[in-house]
This record gives structure tokens, sequence and C-alpha cells, in this order.
């Protein structure tokens, strides 16, 4: 019988079901109105009240920046790097437990735990639920982040009222509903201006792309006489795109001059906008900067988000042997002690040149090339040498060389 095996059949001793808290939540639907600086302000005070303090105006900001395409790329960018690494969970000796990684690493509920302890930076908080299922165990649901408060640990319902849970004082805490809480407003927070100030310049310089490319139209009428009035209104509404249209002799047409400017300035704030936003997230301005890009410039860019990314699984690793792992045990899932590691990342290319310049000197094994390279590899097979080649042996009799 395998480990994995010997593990499972303890789940006679696991815990008694959790209750669904995610079910009591009542749906509620995102406001899609015009969002300014005076809204996040307001949320704001909001979430930093000492008393009562409410998230859900602040969340559902946070999901209308979510829109912006930068932003969103940005975060998926550095999310799906852990999610793409493989990890490895060990016991208490530092030995691979093989099998309980491969399920692990297939399971859809664990993959939703590491994506939300990585996503709590940008929230600042994650709630999630585990709840039973009957093909993998368990599935992973997140609660949603309007109806927790985290900084007094209250779970609402419905957060348009007052009635609340705490839920930290809850049976299924650290067995069930896991929490992931770095104490402050998340990254999102400071990319709520950015997103907005971004989207204020793009509506301004689309509406300057509609004046400047189709001025104003100007036609000069009796404004006193009602009738002439009314026929150049109709007149100007049914020019439409039209490339002509017919006059009284005494009024007057004419296009307003258009604005002399072709956007620059909104332009340069939509750029200075996006440059924030990849120095929130990445840490770098990665491939945008084409005008005062460079090789060595987009490599040091690349580092720098190689090493928040090395940041993100260290977090991983100290909520899953922290808070994960030992209540997986509790489940009869992981043996005591277990704990997740990620495999540490190389520089194939700084690796490979390594391998070809102690070629000459010393053998490298085949099965190293393949595993490392994913390179199919022989040995290589030498022709037989000519007679005249042959050195004598020490089991040869004497060979004078002054005789040749």
């Amino acid at each position: 019988m395998n480990i994995l095996k010997k593990i499972f059949l303890k789940k006679q001793s696991a815990p008694s079901p959790p209750r669904n808290y995610a079910a009591a939540i009542a749906p509620k639907s995102v406001s899609m109105t015009r969002h300014d600086i005076a809204a996040w302000q307001a949320a704001l005070r909001a979430a930093e009240q000492a008393e009562n303090p409410r998230r859900h105006k602040l969340i559902n900001l946070y999901h209308h920046i979510l829109l912006d395409a930068l932003l969103s790329s940005q975060i998926n960018n550095r999310l799906l790097q852990t999610l793409g690494s493989s990890f490895v969970v060990v016991d208490n000796q530092g030995n691979e437990l093989s099998e309980i990684t491969q399920v692990l690493s297939k399971s859809k509920w664990f993959i939703t735990l590491i994506k939300e302890i990585i996503l709590s930076q940008f929230y600042g908080y994650t709630l999630v639920e585990l709840l039973p299922h009957p093909a993998e165990r368990f599935e992973a649901v997140v609660i949603p982040h309007a109806n927790i408060d985290p900084k007094l640990g209250r779970f609402f319902p419905d957060y348009s009222k007052d009635n609340h849970l705490l839920y930290r004082t809850l049976p299924e805490f650290n067995l069930y509903l896991f929490e992931f809480n770095t104490g402050e407003l998340g990254l999102l927070n400071k990319a709520v201006p950015c997103v907005l100030f971004k989207k204020f310049a793009t509506s301004c310089w689309s509406e300057l792309c509609e004046i400047y490319g189709i001025p104003p139209r100007v036609l000069k009428t009796n404004t006193q006489d009602n009738a002439m009035l009314a026929r150049a209104e109709q007149m100007m509404k049914d020019m439409g795109a039209a490339s002509w249209f017919i006059i009284d002799e005494t009024e007057s047409f004419e296009f307003a001059q258009g604005v002399p400017t072709n956007g620059d300035v909104y332009a340069q704030l939509i750029d200075r906008c996006n440059n924030e936003i990849s120095l929130l997230i990445s840490g770098a301005i990665i491939g945008q900067d084409t005008r005062h890009g460079n090789r060595s410039k987009e490599e040091t860019s690349i580092q720098l988000l190689y090493e928040l990314i090395d940041a993100d699984k260290k977090m991983v690793e100290q909520y899953m042997n922290a808070l994960i792992l030992p209540a997986l045990h509790r489940h009869g899932i992981t043996p005591e002690g277990a704990s997740l590691r990620y495999k540490q990342m190389e520089d194939l290319e700084a690796l490979w040149k390594k391998v070809v310049e102690v070629l000459p000197y010393k053998n490298v094994p085949n099965e190293y090339i393949k595993e490392k390279f994913g390179i199919e590899v022989t040995d290589k097979t030498l022709p037989p040498a000519s007679q005249s080649a042959v050195w004598p042996s020490a089991d040869d009799d004497f060979f004078d060389f002054r005789s040749v």
C-alpha cells in the first residue's frame, strides 16, 4: 500500500463537514456608474473608519478599474508566472512526496488557493472557503471581498445591512475558512488614481478627435423669423454626413475653426499613467517605452519582475506551510510536518554554456542533458584507429624509438 492510500484512509478522523457560508451571501449588482477621485476618497473614508469600517465601495471601485487592459494584463503576467511554476511537497525530513505532489498539482481547489494567496496582495485580503466536492474532495470558493471587513474580522451576508458574523471565531476558521491578509488596502488602491486619470484623458481625447476631425458647422440665419429658424435647424439635422445642401441667399454657412492641437497633452497623461501602473505591478516598464527602450534596459526590467515573482513564491510557501498544509493534515490528506517548496528556477542559457565548456575535459551524463535541456543525446562512435596510430603498451616488448 503506497503512502497516498495510507493517508486517504484517515478520512474517518477528518473534521465534520463545514457550513456553506458562501451560499448565504445576498447577490448584488455592481454599479457601472462613472467613478471619479471624489468617489475614491469617499470609499477610502468608509474603509478606514475606526468603529465601523466598510470596504464594499472600495471593492466595487477595484472591480471598475480592473476593466483597464494594461492593469489586468500586468496582474495576469505576474500571477501566471507563479501558477506555471513547479512545486514539490516534502515530509519533515526533506524527502519528496511525489504522489501527494502530483495529486495537489492537479487539483483545481489547491491551485485556486495559490491564486488567491497572490491576489490578496492586490485586494489587501482574501477569504477562501473549502466545500466538500464529490469528484475532487474539495471546492475552493472565494468569499466576495465586498462582504468582508478584515479589520474587525466581520463577514456580512448582505453588505448593505449590519448583520454580520465574526468569522475568526467560527469553528471552520483555519480548517475550512482561510484568510490571506496583508493588513493594507492592497496594490489596487494605489492604482485607482492612475486608471481614473487614464480613463478621463482617453475620454477627452476621443471627444477631441471628433471635434478635430469634423469641425462644428455654423449656419447664419434670421433668428427672429421662427419659420426660417425651424427650417435651418431641420436643415442642419438632415445634412448629416452629406457634402452639400441648399440655403437661402440671405443665409450664410461656414465651418468653425478646429482646435489647434493633436492631443499631445492627453497622450502624455495616458503614457504617464501606463508607466505608473507598470511600475506598481511589475516593478519596471517592460516592452512599452519603445522610443527610449533598449536591450539592456529590458533585461534589467525583466530581472526586477522575476524578483517580485520570487517574492510571490515565498509568500505562497509561507501560507502553505503555516496554514494550509497543517489543515490538510487534519483532513487526512498530507502527513504531519509536510511542507511545500518551489523548484529553483535555473538560467538554462548560462548552464548550457558551462556544459559546453566542460565537455572537452569531463564526461557529462546523457541523462543529465536530457533532463535539463530536453535534448536526446547518445555517445559519439569513434572510427577504429589505424595500426600505425597504436602506441605500445607497458606489456609490449621494449621499443626503441631511436631505430625509427
